[in-house]
């Protein structure tokens, strides 16, 4: 009975305040000691860092993102498994490109299943290699390409990248076929060659004298379009003070700003798309635009509005001859469209350049050119679509510096650089060309 009292009172000393202190309860005939308690102390702030200092990243974060970038470690590669590792007597792709600069070969030529190949002076030629197989291919790649590039190659089965060596640019284009992936690689000489030096005639200083307008250099694939479009620029660059943006799909040669302000974009890396970023350079300020390739409606479109409004563009497409050039033009429009197309083009356009290489008696190579120049009687004859009255005013226009391809084919035969055999074979009309070397024309 009487723990049961006890007990009772329980409740009620619960409810009496504490004092801070010592004090002691006693219950059931025990005694307990209850410590003092503190108010809790306040939370510590880390010491600010000093000014320009980043402070660390929180646990688990990224802490290389508050570092500079000259700091940063670069990506490890992942390591390459067995079935990616160079075969036993199988060069390394390092030494196939060394090769290739040393003698001068101006494509490399790789596939599984093939032996390597070159394009010598505009011929191929095999190299002295083993065929490649998978294993070698793909060490090959890794060499030449990021993880993330051979990614994208097995997602999409092409890819367009580019790689500098301090001897050349290397374009690089590799492709899927039916015995294996391939690697096509062109080398592109870090000096670019001057409009003299490339033998160019001098009507191409005034073309690139021009403050707007459309100019076009076209050719089939090899041709030195992206040579002569360079030495353009480079002219451009030393002689007019003008803020150049080029847009191509890679890079190929790379100006370094002299007179001119020069602005590279590549394609893929840079912008999404050709006529995305044209559009956006109207947007830019600049005074020539440099497009890699006029692949498409949209960008002939944006290419002619930005000649139209003040701008001078320079472009490249592939054809064989100048008048074509035109006629390819029209086909991607619509019946409809082609009249008010063929106005604006007649309206816009500085001059065409068609282009192909020979080979000369000295063993090199040498350009001949189809050059067509907007006087006012040939901006008639675009409009009306006249392309036979083209050709003839071409013919009897040297005085304005065109040019068609049998005269200057016939002007290097002339002049002992190529053979006779070669004239005819590079001739786009081959029996004009023979009344011309039998002096009949």
């Amino acid at each position: 009975m009487l723990l049961f009292l006890q007990w009772g009172r329980i409740p009620r000393l619960a409810q009496l305040p504490l004092r801070w202190g010592k004090s002691k309860i006693s219950s059931c005939g025990s005694t307990m000691t209850q410590s003092p308690q503190r108010p809790p102390a306040p939370p510590r702030r880390a010491p600010a860092p000093p000014p320009g200092r980043r402070p660390p990243a929180a646990p688990g974060g990224d802490v290389t993102q508050h570092m500079p970038a000259d700091r940063r470690a670069a990506p490890r590669p992942a390591a390459a498994s067995p079935s990616e590792q160079r075969s036993p007597g199988q060069p390394s792709c390092q030494e196939i490109i060394d090769l290739a600069n040393k003698e001068g070969y101006s494509d490399i030529h790789l596939g599984v299943g093939e032996e390597p190949r070159v394009r010598d002076r505009g011929e191929m030629a095999k190299l002295d290699f083993p065929v490649t197989d998978a294993p070698t291919f793909w060490s090959w790649m890794r060499e030449i390409c990021t993880e993330q590039e051979i990614q994208q190659f097995k997602d999409t089965k092409e890819l367009d990248t580019a790689k500098q060596y301090e001897f050349a640019r290397v374009r690089i284009n590799v492709f899927d076929s039916l015995t294996g992936p391939c690697i096509v690689m062109r080398l592109i000489p870090l000096k670019i060659l001057t409009m003299e030096q490339l033998r160019l005639p001098p009507v191409f200083r005034d073309i690139s004298d021009s403050h707007k307008g459309l100019v076009l250099v076209t050719g089939p694939t090899g041709s030195g379009k992206s040579t002569t479009m360079a030495a353009m620029i480079d002219y451009i660059n030393k002689e007019h003070a003008k803020h150049i943006i080029t847009i191509e799909d890679p890079v190929e040669f790379v100006h370094n700003s002299k007179k001119a302000l020069i602005k590279h974009r590549e394609v893929g890396t840079h912008t999404l798309l050709f006529d995305n970023a044209l559009k956006a350079a109207l947007r830019e300020d600049p005074d020539l635009i440099l497009v890699g390739e006029m692949r498409d409606k949209g960008t002939v479109n944006t290419a002619l509005k930005a000649a139209q409004t003040g701008h001078l563009v320079m472009g490249t497409l592939h054809t064989n001859s100048a008048v074509k050039t035109i006629e390819r033009i029209l086909n991607l429009y619509t019946a409809e469209e082609q009249h008010a197309t063929r106005i604006g083009l007649s309206e816009s356009l500085v001059a065409i350049i068609a282009q192909g290489l020979c080979r000369t008696t000295d063993g090199k190579r040498a350009a001949f050119h189809d050059i067509l120049i907007n006087t006012e009687t040939m901006k008639e004859y675009i409009a009306k679509g006249q392309y036979e009255e083209m050709h003839e005013l071409m013919m009897l226009s040297e005085f304005d510096g065109m040019l068609t391809m049998n005269q200057a084919l016939y002007g290097l035969y002339e002049e002992g650089r190529i053979t006779e055999e070669t004239a005819l074979e590079k001739s786009p009309t081959p029996n004009e060309m023979a009344q011309m070397l039998r002096g009949r024309v």
